[in-house]
Order: structure tokens, then sequence, then C-alpha cells
């Protein structure tokens, strides 16, 4: 009988799955998307239960597709966006939709964190308060729903809430802790005192475990409702950015990952946090090391809305017409904050605009410049790092839209810097590999990057295109800083 574990991401719109054998060698993947929910102007909600039906059903295409039995499968590990917490009533039930990191309700509470206690939760959290953080979404929760608050008993994350379902068992691991800023990074311990000025009572949070530390095994009553067989083996899970850093290879210090995503990513490895506002501090699931990350709040998301509002084609049509466009867009730019900015801002109320626009832009000029804007969004990430003394030593670009030729090609002249595309870059992958590694199938995480990933592809900047934005980058900057302070 062969044997497999799986890798489970509860994704910003779907779940995905990778099937992973003992070799090292993907045998399958499957997906199943899930609504997203807007109540009102800057709310991004989900439903958990949506997750676990999604789940169900993407994991029967694969058995389906790849023939995989359920007693195959040796060992499972889930992973999930940080700050997504779900809430339970005493009976295990869900007591509202879990709160996205993308929402923006929580801005009165991120500017009370920052008034009255910000030294206290950086020491702590080695992060900045924004309102991507669980602690003042949960303060915000307090204030508007404390019927609903007034009934939690249970804390979990996206990731625990679908391992919940399947094994019965109640823990977290410390990176996704980390996402809390309810959590002391340095003690890896719950922390009281943020806690108390959260209003957060201390025993409604989960136990603290490693990423792939077993957490239960697959119950008989979850086995018949998801089609697993009983007794699986289930780990802890983490978090889907560093699962991501993992499926790239990237275990090394100095090793980096730029991520065109529904959000934008640059993350380094590093043998410790670094010290700025703009990056988000988490420790690797390699012991000893960190992946510091600097983020753009719109990444694939604007190509998405852009595809959508204005370019109503095919991405594959879009990219053909901007692959005629010279690099600059002749003058056209596009700066991607439909959802405020992350890094080098932290402005919720920063808003994305078209400027330069003269007669002769065509729809190809807006594709190119929405591509570009990303990528200059990127720079502006890769700048913060540069700032700090980060040097990194190899990239690999993932994502939906590291897909894309173009955009590979546009992100790697606007940094230049040559970057390597992997077969398979999903978070799910990165979790297959960590069950691996749980169950003992190979000694490190080192030797699974070894033996499972391979390399698609390397782009390499064009020197006359990364002149041009070399040229265009001040100018990107001047017009974000000048249009900020209007929008509030």
């Amino acid at each position: 009988m062969n044997e497999y574990v799986l890798g489970v991401d509860i994704g910003s719109g779907s779940v995905k799955l990778t099937l992973l054998s003992r070799e090292g060698k993907i045998a399958g993947t499957a997906g199943c998307e899930y609504p997203t929910f807007y109540p009102h102007v800057g709310f991004c909600e989900q439903e958990p239960e949506d997750w676990c039906k999604a789940f169900k059903t993407a994991l029967a295409e694969l058995m389906n597709e790849t023939g995989v039995t359920p007693q195959e499968i040796k060992a499972l590990a889930p992973d999930a966006a940080t700050h997504t917490a779900v809430l339970l009533d005493g009976e295990g039930k869900v007591l509202r939709r879990a709160i996205l990191w993308t929402d923006q309700r929580c801005t009165q509470e991120v500017a009370f964190l920052k008034e009255t206690c910000l030294e206290a939760v950086k020491a702590q959290c080695l992060n900045t308060p924004t309102t991507v953080w669980t602690l003042p979404q949960f303060m915000w929760l307090q204030k508007h729903e404390p019927e609903t608050w007034s009934k939690v008993r249970r804390i979990l994350f996206a990731k625990d809430y679908l391992r919940y379902r399947l094994t019965g068992r109640i823990e977290t691991d410390h990176i996704d802790a980390a996402g809390s800023m309810f959590y002391d990074v340095m003690a890896q311990a719950w922390s009281t005192e943020l806690c108390k000025i959260g209003s957060i009572d201390e025993s409604l949070l989960p136990p603290l475990r490693d990423p792939n530390h077993v957490a239960g095994v697959v119950t008989p009553e979850a086995a018949e409702e998801f089609g697993l067989c009983p007794g699986t083996t289930v780990l802890v899970g983490t978090t889907d950015t560093v699962m991501e850093v993992l499926a790239a290879g990237g275990v090394t210090p100095g090793h980096a990952t730029v991520k065109l995503a529904t959000a934008g990513r640059i993350c380094v490895i590093s043998p410790k946090e670094l010290d700025s506002p703009f990056i988000f501090n988490y420790r690797h699931v390699v012991p000893g090391l960190w992946y510091p990350g600097t983020a753009t709040a719109s990444c694939a998301n604007s190509y998405r809305w852009y595809r959508d509002a204005i370019g109503k084609d095919t991405f594959r049509e879009l990219d053909a017409g901007a692959e005629k466009i010279p690099a600059g867009s002749d003058g056209l730019m596009f700066h991607p904050y439909l959802n405020g900015e992350l890094t080098p801002y932290n402005d919720p109320k920063m808003r994305g605009s078209y400027t330069g626009i003269s007669a002769g832009h065509t729809t190809a000029h807006f594709t190119r410049a929405t591509l570009e804007g990303v990528a200059l969004s990127l720079r502006d990430c890769m700048e913060v790092l540069g700032e700090l003394g980060v040097l990194m030593t190899r990239v690999r670009i993932i994502g939906g839209g590291a897909k894309g030729p173009l955009w590979r090609q546009i992100v790697s002249d606007v940094l230049g810097l040559p970057m390597e595309k992997v077969k398979v870059d999903d978070s799910s992958f990165g979790s297959a590999m960590l069950a691996a590694v749980g169950i003992g199938w190979f000694e490190s995480y080192a030797q699974a990057a070894e033996a499972c990933i391979e390399i698609d592809s390397v782009t390499t900047p064009n020197p006359e295109a990364q002149a041009v934005y070399e040229e265009l980058f001040p100018r990107y900057q001047a017009i974000a800083r000048a249009l900020a302070p209007l929008y509030r």
C-alpha cells in the first residue's frame, strides 16, 4: 500500500489540498471555493462551516481523481491565514462569522492601543497595532456585539477550527498565536498584560503547541462526515505564510519570497526579529529562525478587481495587450491601495488611484499600469527591508500572480532582482511537508525541501526596463504621500 500525507490550506477564498507521497512527489491537488461576506463598508467575514464543507468537497474530488484511499493517508496538517479568530460557545458551536485580516472595522481600537499601550504591545508582540490584528478586533466586538461576546467559551483560529472538527481537540500553535496581539512572542506564552488590556479571559484561550506536534487523530464521527480513515494522525499545523515560505524552500537566513497573492508580501528568513512598525515579525517552523515580512494590502486582488471592473477580459488576454506597452505605461501610474495600505504607511484610509492619464492611453496601458503599480508597491516594501540592512541572497517568487510571465518580469525589473519560480508554491504543499516531518518521514525541514521542491523557471531583470522603473519609483512615492492626506 502506498503512503501519503495531506496538506490543507484554508485560503482567502478557497480550501486547497496537496497530497504528497513518501518519496516527496505531489500525487494530486484539489480545491473548493467559498464565499466572503461584506455586510458593511470595510467589513470582511467568512463562515467557518463553509471551510469545513469546502474541505469535504475538495477531499472527495482529490481522492476520486487520484484513486488514493483514506487508509493510504497517514497524516494531515492544516494551515490558514493569521488573525482569523473563531468564537465558540459552551457547546462548541460557532457564535458568529470569522473576521478576516482584511477587515477594517477596528480603526478606533487600533488608535486607542497606540495611544495608551504602544510600548507594551511592541515589547511583547514585536509588532505595531493595525486593523489586521485580533486584539483590536476583539475590542470592537466587546463594544458593538456584547451579547455575542458574553457567550464566548473557547477561542480558536481558522486552521484550529477545522482540526477541532476532525479530532475534537482544542489547541493552537505558537506562530498563529503571535498573530493575535495578546501573545508574548519572546516568552512564547499568552500575555496576561495584553489579555487584561483587551478584556480577554485567558481561560478561553487554547493550549499552545509546536506546529509539528501531533494534535490527535481523526475521530470515527469525523471520518464518516469528511471521508477520512478513523485514527488518521492530525498535526497542529500553523499559518499559511510560513507554509508558503517552506513550500518555496525558505529554510536558510537570506532566503526570501516575493508573494503575488490576494495581498503581496516580501518575507526574508532571519536569525532574529526586525525592529520596524512596518514589519510583521513571526517565528519560522525551523527552530531559531524568523520570517519577518512586509506587506502590500492589495496585490492580486488589485488585478482581479481591475479585470472585473475595467479590463472586462481574461487575464491571458489582458496580459497579451499589456506586453505591447513599454515599461512605465507612457506616464500612466496606478497605486493599489484598494483596502488602505500596510508597508510603509499602515494607513487604512489610503485609496487606490490612476494618475497621469492622457488621451492616448488605452485599456492595455491601464492593464500594464495596474501590474506595475503593485510591483512598485512591493518596491516600497523592499526599501523598508533595505533600510534595516536585510540582505536577500536568493529570491523566489510565489503566489497566483506569479504564474503570469509578464507580471514576473515586471516585478523582477522593478525590484532589480533575479527570481526563481518553484513548480508548486501553495501553502498546502508546505503543510504536507510539515506533516511529513512531523511523522518522521524527513529528519528536518531542510531535508524535506531538498527532496520535494523543484524549480520551474528563473526570471532576470531587463536592464532597460529596470532603468525606467528606477526613475519612476520616486514619483510613485511622491504621489502616494501627496494623496494620502486627502483621503483622511
